[in-house]
């Protein structure tokens, strides 16, 4: 446990981020789920949004939102 009181305050924001990297993470998850289930281009948009800004914060690799933005891509082209 931190014992300064800078090192109280350094634990509490990273607590903070931590739980918002958490629910962004898990929105993406969510999104990436949905969209290959119902296949739709609003929700393949959606999800493919998400990757971008996942990345773009690096909370994933950018090869990772890469491939995952492939992978929606192919079920876009499979639906037209």
């Amino acid at each position: 446990m931190p014992v300064t009181k800078t090192a109280k305050r350094a634990l509490r924001g990273s607590q903070r981020k931590a739980q918002v990297n958490k629910m962004t993470f898990s929105k993406l998850e969510i999104a990436t789920r949905v969209a290959k289930k119902s296949k739709t281009v609003k929700k393949i948009a959606l999800a493919v949004s998400l990757a971008d800004r996942a990345a773009k914060k690096k909370l994933i690799h950018k090869n990772k939102a890469s491939r995952i933005k492939s992978a929606l891509s192919k079920l876009l082209k499979k639906t037209k």
